[in-house]
């Protein structure tokens, strides 16, 4: 089941919603249900600049100097960088985790930890986004 996300702005201790009525709504059909509320800051989704960057400069500049395609690199990056270790089948078994699900504070610290590792471990030197023009 998909959950609705309702917008709305924290002021002195309230929450104004952008759509009350909406919401009004929404949990008239939930009656009597048990329900959890969430509130959390709204999720900056990654511009076309920071994709741009990504592909064009870190996974270009990778694949080039390695041989690999660009979504070869991709992935491998996803896999070092982003995976988390699950049981599956009593084994452990690494998986990658979406970049698209990164916040913006989470795609900044996997390009600084691209870059680094770049840097050590295949002597190149990858630019920061205002060092290279896209």
């Amino acid at each position: 089941m998909m959950n609705p996300v309702f917008l709305g702005k924290a002021k002195n201790g309230t929450l104004n919603l952008q759509s009350p009525d909406t919401f009004r709504k929404y949990l008239y059909s939930l009656n009597d249900k048990d329900v959890e509320c969430v509130v959390r800051l709204p999720r900056k989704d990654r511009s076309i600049d920071e994709n741009a960057y990504y592909w064009k400069v870190v996974v270009g500049l990778i694949s080039e100097h390695t041989g690999y395609t660009p979504d070869e690199t991709h992935e491998f990056l996803k896999l070092k960088f982003l995976s988390k270790i699950i049981v599956m089948a009593g084994k452990d078994e690494r998986i990658p985790r979406s970049s698209t699900e990164l916040s913006t504070l989470e795609w900044e610290r996997w390009m600084t930890e691209i870059r680094e590792w770049a840097a050590q471990e295949l002597g190149l030197d990858i630019p920061e986004p205002k060092r290279v023009e896209i």
